[in-house]
């Protein structure tokens, strides 16, 4: 296995090789492509370049119609996927250990991982320990540069980003961590710090052409959502201009030198062989309409959205073999997706295995690789469909209580009402053998 130090000497990078690894061509151009995908999000797209024209010797400016459908896709495609908080499952003495590290804020983290996968291919994350407590943090994209070698080995982790014209350079090594700044003009050590969870963890999407960086969803829908724009603000546009129409006179004008400027409320008197009439713009919106209503059916598609998500369709009465059909491209979409994530999760969770041995909490391999996780997307359900099979279950004594209030729709916190019912269950055997007391005088 390769080593930072074979990375080095293999590039002939010098000292202060993590500078030199930042403002290589390759980084910074994925870099640059992440600032794009942030700047599309806020609104910034192709058609607000659209440049204005000249009309009837006056300038127009264009119309220019954002539509933010990649941000609604985008959210969908985080929430279907982990909208719903992950289920732990494995041997309970792990399970509760891992329950009590997620207070400290994993279900948002989680959320945002899958989301900034999404969004831009890739998240990371790094595990420590803060006041204590086992946490994460969450490290920007544009200012991450993962260091792998050519026999794709991950060595070492770079994250640089810069304030007031400050660079900042914090470098992840297994052991260590070390923080450099550009502060003056130099650059100059900000100290060294002991690193007990190795490495950041990487997190991706499937990319074909690389093993490394994912690929954004939204490279699938730019190119479609570009066309729909500029097809409806050109529309737009085409409409607007002519909707008065263009006043034409065919023949001679007997009196006036020209045409009014206003027409309404003004007469002409013209020849008699003379014609006048407004030509105007034959606006074809059973062709707009097809091609813009072809192009919405496209992204719902590549993207596997259904199209009742965004109000497309129209639906009533459906089963809920049907609901599982609308969503079959969601739910193969969001498969894929969870094989990429859980794996990464459980590197996160090694990590965390490491801290809370270090706090004295310590289990054996058995008991550790009983540890799964568990994606519940977030598909439409009856909720009465899912009480009667939990009830069902319960009487065939084929799940636990537990169980019944972890998947039961109306619980949020299963311990909570596990003490609950267990609190019912003592006072009404108090009543009860206090109803069976016999009274002697």
């Amino acid at each position: 296995m390769g080593t930072i130090n074979d990375f080095i000497n293999d590039f002939g990078y010098s000292n202060t090789w993590f500078v030199e690894y930042v403002d290589e061509v390759n980084n910074q151009m994925r870099i640059m492509n992440i600032l794009d995908i942030k700047e599309y999000i806020s609104g910034k797209h192709l058609i607000n370049t659209r440049p204005s024209e000249m009309f009837n010797g006056k300038e127009f400016v264009p119309r220019r119609i954002v539509l933010q459908y990649a941000k609604r896709l985008l959210e969908f495609g985080t929430a279907y996927l982990i909208g719903n908080k992950v289920t732990l499952t494995g041997n309970e003495k792990v399970v509760e250990a891992i329950k009590t590290v997620y207070k400290n804020g994993y279900d948002k983290l989680d959320f945002d991982l899958v989301h900034s996968v999404n969004r831009y291919g890739n998240a990371y994350e790094y595990v420590y320990v803060k006041d204590g407590k086992i946490t994460s943090k969450l490290i920007d994209v544009a200012d991450s540069y993962p260091v792998v070698t050519a026999d794709n080995d991950y060595v070492a982790f770079v994250e640089a980003y810069t304030i007031n014209n400050v660079t900042f350079y914090n470098v992840y090594y297994p052991e260590r961590v070390e923080k450099y700044s550009n502060s003056g003009g130099t650059l100059q050590s900000r100290g060294t710090f002991d690193n007990l969870t190795g490495l950041p963890v990487l997190y991706r999407n499937d990319n074909p052409i690389d093993d490394v960086y994912g690929r954004s969803d939204l490279e699938d829908y730019k190119s479609i959502l570009d066309s729909m724009e500029d097809l409806i603000s050109r529309s737009v546009d085409a409409f607007y201009k002519y909707i008065t129409g263009i006043p034409v006179i065919k023949g001679q004008q007997l009196t006036g030198d020209k045409l009014p400027a206003s027409i309404i409320g003004a007469g002409l008197v013209l020849d008699s062989d003379s014609e006048f009439a407004f030509v105007q713009n034959q606006f074809d919106h059973q062709a707009f309409e097809t091609l813009y209503k072809h192009l919405m059916t496209s992204l719902l598609d590549i993207s596997s959205t259904p199209g009742i998500v965004l109000g497309k369709t129209d639906i009533s009465n459906l089963s809920e073999v049907s609901i599982k059909l609308l969503f079959s491209l969601s739910n193969l979409k969001a498969m894929i997706s969870e094989k990429y994530i859980k794996y990464s999760m459980k590197m996160r969770y090694n990590k965390v295995r490491r801290l809370l041995e270090l706090q004295g909490i310590v289990f054996n391999d058995d008991e550790w690789n009983t540890l799964d996780i568990v994606f519940q997307y977030a598909m439409p359900q009856s909720e009465k469909d899912i009480i009667d099979n939990l009830s069902k279950l319960r009487e065939m004594s084929a799940i636990s209580v537990e169980s019944v209030l972890g998947h039961s729709p109306y619980t949020t916190d299963v311990n909570s009402e596990l003490v609950r019912l267990s609190g019912e269950r003592v006072n009404n055997d108090t009543s009860n053998e206090d109803d069976n007391k016999t009274v002697i005088n």
